[in-house]
């Protein structure tokens, strides 16, 4: 598939905020250019990624007030980035990557220890390869200007998500019924997304199709992230239990699942969001092609398998919790792993900026970046 033209991209849709903190109303739109996405506010036309640097602050969107509130945060300390990443202020691998750079870029421009910046960053997040990955590319650049670097980087990311999308919009096929976890859309990735890039632009071609938003607990990623991000796009969705895959998967009523990832081991195995292997075994049982899509930088060809993947705990009142109110017994306690390992022979292909690979078929993908 070549380049989408500017004609191809006219589906406008409207959504209206609450902003105590500014102006009463904060209304903007998705506008759909081929090249990426563009919000309409009362400021006018404006690109807004998931996170941006200007000069020496960054700012990101909020992923924790969505749907509910847009807002954005400024972050201006290499120490603040690290908190926004922990606490997912951001979230989803490509964009923790981009925020990993611009955090470095941060304290190089406040002249502070490269070394004990990118130390305090990759203590954050333990299993998102790009976070890493970045903090090392930014770290290779020393004696350069990191703001240059880090804004590179962030636009290349962009770039590779629309390659992915353009590889693995053919997927797509009118009447398609789609399943995806959690959110691996423009949030998760700076912009355009992984998983949801292929559904974009086979939109913005005139395919109809239809997605299965799984809700993605604790968190609900999907119920809040990816079924914005699919309102706004105009694709046809609906939000699912986490445990109603498999029911539909068994009456014959999905034909295709997409997931992104956070990291890839060298023989397929991968690691995503809590609850994606069950998605994977349900999808093999039941003739479902399951494809994961992520950029090179999520694979990590130094793992020999999933096994040497770290796995993420995370608070165990985001179990406990819903809208900050107990719905489980005061002396009940909770597990709360944020990620599973789905085994490689329940993956159908990866897609990639680079095109479409089977497990363990990557070593074209060494040495690239």
């Amino acid at each position: 598939m070549g380049p989408l033209a500017t004609a191809d991209v006219c589906h406008i849709g409207l959504i209206v905020f609450w902003r105590p903190d500014g102006p009463s109303f904060y209304a903007w739109t998705w506008i759909h250019w081929a090249e990426t996405m563009r919000v309409r506010t009362n400021r006018g036309r404006e690109d807004l990624r998931a996170i941006w640097m200007d000069g020496a602050v960054v700012t990101a969107i909020d992923q924790r007030e969505l749907p509910r509130k847009f807002k954005t945060v400024d972050i201006k300390t290499c120490a603040e980035m690290a908190e926004a990443i922990s606490d997912m202020t951001v979230r989803g691998a490509p964009t923790i990557g981009a925020a990993a750079a611009y955090g470095m870029a941060l304290a190089w421009n406040a002249g502070e220890d490269l070394d004990k910046a990118a130390k305090a960053i990759k203590a954050t997040r333990p299993t998102a390869h790009d976070l890493f990955y970045a903090v090392d590319l930014m770290l290779s650049k020393r004696g350069e200007d990191l703001v240059k670097a880090a804004g590179a980087y962030a636009d290349g990311i962009v770039s590779k998500c629309k390659a992915i999308g353009e590889h693995g919009a053919p997927l797509i096929k009118d009447g398609h019924r789609i399943l995806t976890h959690c959110n691996a859309g423009a949030l998760a990735t700076v912009d355009f997304g992984t998983a949801l890039a292929p559904m974009r632009l086979a939109h913005r071609v005139g395919r109809k199709f239809f997605v299965y938003v799984d809700e993605t607990r604790p968190r609900l990623q999907g119920a809040k992230l990816t079924a914005w991000e699919l309102l706004n796009e105009g694709i046809d969705h609906a939000i699912i239990a986490d445990n109603a895959a498999g029911h539909y998967m068994s009456r014959g009523e999905v034909d295709l699942a997409i997931v992104g990832a956070d990291r890839i081991a060298s023989n397929g195995d991968f690691a995503n969001k809590i609850g994606t292997y069950e998605k994977a075994v349900l999808a093999k049982e039941n003739g479902v092609p399951f494809y994961v899509a992520a950029p090179v930088s999520t694979f990590d060809l130094t793992l020999v398998s999933g096994s040497g993947i770290v796995i993420e705990d995370r608070s165990q009142d985001e179990v406990l919790l819903v809208n900050g109110r107990r719905v489980s017994p005061e002396h009940s306690k909770a597990l709360n792993p944020a990620f599973d390992v789905t085994p490689a022979r329940y993956v159908t292909g990866f897609i990639t900026e680079k095109g479409m690979f089977k497990p363990g078929e990557f070593s074209p993908l060494r040495g690239v970046g």
